[in-house]
């Protein structure tokens, strides 16, 4: 099994590739909110 944490940002990473081959221009603010989203969940988890 795998934890809360990878399951959380597995699918994190899942939805941004989907949003960034969809809509090319929101790629600077997908990655933004990832790398603040992959830090909040890594500082709490």
């Amino acid at each position: 099994m795998i934890n809360r944490e990878a399951a959380i940002l597995y699918g994190l990473s899942i939805l941004a590739g989907v949003l960034i081959l969809f809509m090319p221009k929101l790629l600077n603010y997908i990655v933004a909110i990832y790398l603040i989203v992959y830090g909040i969940v890594g500082l709490l988890l």
